[in-house]
């Protein structure tokens, strides 16, 4: 059977590609393929850390392949309710345009509201005692649109607020730009602020989101957060 393989960020760096289909025989299993790329002495070093997705959802090593199914491997990205109710497509997006947090705002308040709280994710001039000249972001785009939906029900289940949106921004972006934008209304700011400081958090260890930095002598790869052990490669 043959299984179409996805890399990302720093995987897709290292395979020197963004894709590739691989031969495995009947029965194969996701911990399989990676004995497979643990063979690539470029790859090798990298598997320990991962994090694998299966048909655009998480994966353990356990799980069994079928001929044509999609396996994307995840570095770390840069950066619950008992089955929670999707959330409608305006609550999250992925946009390569600017983004306008006020306009978000001022989309999902309503007047029985007492709080709005707005985080902004902004690329700054500098990393590791480097100047930044810009940064690049990729995604995994159907399976973030996916735990960003997952992500906002989440949200509006274990938080007592009437609201939520997320925006984030792939492609290049420039010093001062916005990368990321959530925004949260409720009746009461502590639920609010508590939301929206969750949402950011988790959106930043689960959601398939890299970047990469450029300066002035090179570029590198984001290092991500450790994954969170239910979703880390066993």
């Amino acid at each position: 059977m043959q299984v179409h393989v996805l890399f990302f960020g720093i995987l897709k760096d290292a395979a020197g590609k963004a894709s590739e289909d691989v031969s495995l025989p009947e029965g194969a299993t996701v911990g399989d393929l990676l004995s497979h790329y643990s063979r690539d002495a470029k790859l090798k070093g990298l598997l320990g850390s991962i994090a694998v997705a299966l048909n655009q959802e998480y994966a353990v090593s356990g799980a069994a392949l079928r001929d044509r199914d999609e396996v994307g491997l995840l570095p770390p990205v840069s950066g619950g309710a008992d089955s929670p109710k999707p959330a409608v497509p305006s609550r999250v997006q992925l946009t390569r345009e600017r983004i306008d947090a006020r306009a978000l705002a001022d989309r999902i308040k309503r007047p029985e509201d007492g709080a709005t709280v707005v985080f902004e994710g902004i690329v700054r001039d500098n990393s590791r005692g480097r100047r930044t000249l810009y940064l690049d972001y990729e995604a995994y785009e159907e399976m973030a649109r996916k735990q960003l939906d997952d992500l906002a029900a989440q949200a509006l289940a274990r938080f007592e607020v009437r609201e939520v949106c997320v925006v984030h921004r792939l492609g290049r972006l420039q010093i001062g730009e916005t990368s990321v934008a959530i925004v949260v209304s409720s009746a009461h700011r502590a639920a609010a602020f508590d939301a929206c400081r969750w949402m950011i958090d988790t959106l930043k260890k689960t959601v398939p989101i890299w970047k990469k930095e450029y300066f002035e002598d090179g570029a590198v790869w984001a290092e991500g957060e450790p994954f969170p052990p239910e979703i880390r490669k066993p």
